[in-house]
């Protein structure tokens, strides 16, 4: 647990680098950034944006395993969107093989 928060705190010390850096931020502008300006207003301490941050990263393989379980199956229940997907497929990626 240590160890995790540790390099949280050492991703989210980047990215505050990296929008110091930057030209355009509203091409950076996500939630740990949002959570980053939030710090940096007096609206949330280091410790609230460090939880925040690890919280998404241990969540998201839930939600994000979840929500692709119920969009395979929506696919497999509606074989015509299921071929037009695979249209668009075909026609972004033409001969080229698909990879993960």
């Amino acid at each position: 647990s240590k160890d995790l928060k540790g390099a949280m705190e050492i991703l989210i010390e980047q990215k505050r680098q990296k929008l110091s850096s930057v030209e355009k931020l509203d091409e950076h502008m996500d939630f740990a950034s949002q959570l980053i300006f939030a710090q940096n207003r007096g609206d949330l301490t280091a410790e609230n944006v460090n939880q925040c941050v690890l919280e998404m990263m241990i969540a998201a393989p839930d939600t994000l395993s979840v929500t692709l379980f119920f969009m395979l199956i929506l696919i497999a229940e509606h074989p015509t969107v299921e071929e037009e997907m695979m249209r668009e497929i075909e026609a972004v990626m033409g001969k080229q093989e698909l990879q993960s």
